[in-house]
């Protein structure tokens, strides 16, 4: 059998390791200063974020794994453990006896009001003040091109894509 593998060149391998690596170092840092700031791992801060911009603070327990790329069983034990600790309840689904929904407590919303300044200052520092206006505008837009990519592919729901799913035609990436 012939190996008709694409190898990556070596330009190619350089633009691999290095997106590879700052991407994953990106998110340490992040996680880093959110724990130290906060001692809430990123996938919480996730949580609550996309709770507090849902309608009434709550959601389907399915469509905010799916928002937050977590497993639903990944999800169902991060949220257990943020009910001990008073920032979401469960209630159950009103529409499906099955379903469950997440909903943001008042104590949350505030941990999040109190987190998310410190958060935004690691975003800052780490990511839009280490790049210059241009390259943020490039790195959007190749960003966009990565999630189209990976909505035709099935690896994102391309409802997740608020704004992305708009791009125009020329963005789009060839199939």
């Amino acid at each position: 059998m012939a190996d008709d593998t694409r190898w990556l060149d070596e330009e190619e391998q350089r633009t691999w390791r290095s997106f590879m690596l700052a991407t994953r170092l990106l998110w340490d840092q992040f996680e880093r200063d959110l724990q130290r700031t906060s001692r809430m791992p990123m996938a919480y801060y996730e949580v609550l974020v996309r709770l507090s911009e849902a309608p009434e603070r709550t959601m389907r327990m399915s469509d905010l794994a799916q928002l937050s790329q977590n497993s639903r069983s990944r999800l169902s034990h991060a949220v257990a453990r943020m009910e001990e600790s008073g920032w979401v309840r469960r209630e159950s689904c009103p529409s499906d006896r099955r379903g469950a929904m997440a909903v943001l407590t008042d104590e949350g919303f505030r941990l999040l009001e109190e987190t998310a300044p410190l958060h935004v200052t690691s975003v800052r520092a780490h990511l839009f003040d280490a790049l210059p206006p241009a390259d943020l505008d490039e790195l959007r837009r190749l960003s966009e091109l990565l999630l189209t990519h990976l909505s035709t592919v099935g690896v994102l729901c391309p409802s997740l894509l608020p704004g992305v799913a708009d791009l125009p035609e020329e963005s789009a990436v060839p199939g």
